[in-house]
């Protein structure tokens, strides 16, 4: 059995990474959180499922590296710098990020890169997201896995058609942009849908999640994959075969 560790365990998605560790055969190594001795666990472990925080994520690459513990980051909010210290620590641990560990999330991304690739650039693109009034970052990592696919479909890059946060007289929309909306609210664990808006038709790809049960399962698929692969950088299209 797989040893699989935590890295934070206090909150409702640890709970639920415990159950789908359980549920999933593997042994639970433990959790850690703020404060916690992160490399004495990377030690116990033969992969760390990591859902802490961005500010943490350097310490919990040098703790796997040092043990030489496989690692998957579903931490959202991550910036260039992180992309750029997991590209480093690939070079020695085998690393999987993914803005969302959900299954149906990672179909939904290959679902909306296809469709990218076939609407012509008169589709208008517009994705929304829905979660908790809790949630401190947007768009959510999810909306931008999912805007990110509908660049590579499209061959453009995201950082340069993407529209968020449009207020007051903005103009008319500008074409081949990627829009983004963000809601927060009650108890929503992440609800997602990607337009794709052309004239006189609209086609809407959609994934809600009812549960976080959904991204614990997925994180531990994504952990058992990740046993015995070598030093890289991979993602959860991989796990899916895709």
């Amino acid at each position: 059995m797989a040893r699989i560790g935590i890295i934070g365990s206090a909150g409702r998605m640890g709970q639920a990474l415990v159950e789908a560790i359980a549920a999933a055969g593997e042994t639970h190594a433990g959790g850690v959180d703020k404060g916690d001795d992160v490399a004495a666990l990377a030690k116990a472990s033969d992969v760390l499922v990591d859902f802490s925080s961005p500010h943490a994520l350097e310490a919990n690459l040098d703790a796997a590296m040092a043990a030489g513990a496989g690692l998957v980051v579903g931490t959202t909010g991550l910036e260039e710098r992180h992309h750029w210290l997991i590209d480093q620590a690939a070079d020695h641990i085998a690393v999987l990020q993914t803005g969302n560990t959900s299954l149906g999330v990672t179909l939904l991304a290959h679902l909306v890169r296809e469709a990218a690739a076939r609407l012509g650039e008169d589709w208008d693109v517009e994705i929304s997201e829905t979660h908790h009034r809790m949630k401190v970052d947007a768009p959510s990592g999810t909306a931008l896995l999912l805007g990110q696919a509908a660049a590579e479909g499209r061959q453009v890059d995201l950082a340069e058609v993407s529209a968020r946060g449009r207020d007051g007289i903005t103009g008319a929309r500008r074409p081949g942009d990627i829009g983004f909306a963000a809601l927060r609210g009650g108890s929503v664990a992440g609800d997602h849908t990607v337009l794709f808006l052309g004239d006189d038709e609209r086609l809407a790809l959609s994934h809600l999640a009812e549960n976080r049960r959904i991204f614990a399962k997925g994180a531990i698929r994504a952990a058992q994959w990740l046993l015995d692969r070598p030093a890289g950088r991979y993602t959860m299209p991989q796990v899916l075969d895709l």
